[in-house]
């Protein structure tokens, strides 16, 4: 019996790991199949460096504007939340997220949780919060992307109606759940998790943690001044990012072989975005694949221009934020050892020290 499910939990193991680099393997396939890439790293050799500079600047600021956020969503919890330690563990959820999908998002949470002694179930609950508000965030950029295009977008990425509508549905049926989990806390414990409790003790104390973890996340706004603020942020960083991907045009020189605009770097941003969302490390080959279908599908760039788009613009982010993982954990760390505190590393934020939630 301990047997077969130590099995089980091999093969859940494995295909974690396998599923995201098939996955990969395929989009980039899709993706590079018709590209001369010898001839996009020609184009990159010779980006210009002055908007190289200036769109690294950009690219840097969105993510100051979300660790910003996450200590905005943090008032109630702890007013005074160190910018620095957030920043560091947002950088340290990308860099994960570059080499296994999702995992980051725990890291992140748990690495916060330790530099700034916040329970970790109310650090996780905050980022899935945040995850919702980012999906939302995502779709309501496609449709300002739908009415900003001249033409029928739909009609160019057929797959984005449905995906939309499958978006808001899935959004408020989860935002209905999370509001009737706030507001019926107690019901909820004593009924599900008594029903649960036989069936499994175990399995119900481990959707008692899940429950204790949302209901911590998604009350952690209680002001609407904390919500307005919240909102704001929400914007300024989706519009950054729209930003950056407009100033790639000029980095690229794109801009000599045809007119640029802010609204063709929005719709690139908000298509690209879909391949995030897709279980590849840090989007390897999903956001390669939707940025060049994007600019020459829609834009008729040429497949190497297309190329040589996606591959720099992903190089940068990872190794930004493998960069920034690495300067994270070490200066962070050495800060916070120096306050008294304990050095963390990845094995280390994963142990439970007594008291802790």
């Amino acid at each position: 019996m301990i047997s077969d499910k130590f099995k089980i939990s091999q093969i859940r193991n494995s295909a974690g790991y396998i599923l995201p680099l098939i996955l990969t393997v395929f989009f980039l396939y899709l993706a590079f199949q018709n590209v001369d890439i010898a001839e996009s790293l020609n184009l990159i050799s010779n980006i210009s460096i002055t908007w190289f500079l200036i769109f690294l600047l950009v690219f840097s600021f969105s993510h100051l504007l979300r660790a910003i956020r996450w200590q905005v969503i943090l008032w109630s919890v702890k007013k005074d939340t160190s910018l620095l330690n957030l920043l560091g563990s947002l950088m340290i959820g990308y860099g994960v997220n570059c080499v296994v999908p999702r995992l980051g998002e725990v890291y992140r949470g748990l690495f916060a949780g330790r530099w700034e002694n916040l329970s970790r179930s109310s650090m996780l609950g905050t980022i899935i919060l945040e995850r919702i508000i980012d999906l939302l965030a995502l779709i309501f950029a496609v449709l300002v992307s739908v009415m900003i295009y001249q033409g029928d977008l739909f009609e160019k990425i057929q797959w984005l109606k449905s995906t939309i509508f499958i978006g808001f549905s899935a959004m408020f049926v989860i935002i209905i759940f999370l509001i009737a989990l706030v507001k019926l806390k107690e019901k909820f414990y004593s009924g599900i998790l008594r029903f649960l409790g036989k069936i499994s003790q175990k399995l119900a104390e481990k959707v008692a943690y899940i429950f204790s973890m949302l209901t911590e996340g998604f009350s952690s706004i209680k002001s609407l001044k904390q919500f307005t603020v919240v909102l704001i942020l929400s914007a300024a960083i989706i519009i950054v990012y729209g930003l950056t991907s407009y100033l790639a045009f000029y980095m690229l020189r794109m801009d000599a072989i045809q007119e640029v605009t802010f609204s063709m770097g929005w719709i690139v941003m908000t298509i690209a975005a879909f391949g995030i969302v897709i279980p590849t490390p840090g989007g390897t080959g999903s956001y390669h694949a939707l940025v060049i279908f994007v600019l020459v599908s829609i834009y008729n760039f040429s497949e190497e221009v297309a190329g040589a788009y996606a591959l720099l613009t992903h190089f940068v982010s990872y190794v930004a934020f493998i960069g920034s993982t690495l300067f994270a954990i070490y200066f962070i760390n050495r800060r916070h050892s120096n306050k008294g505190g304990q050095k963390e590393n990845f094995l280390s934020v994963f142990k439970i020290k007594p008291g802790e939630k």
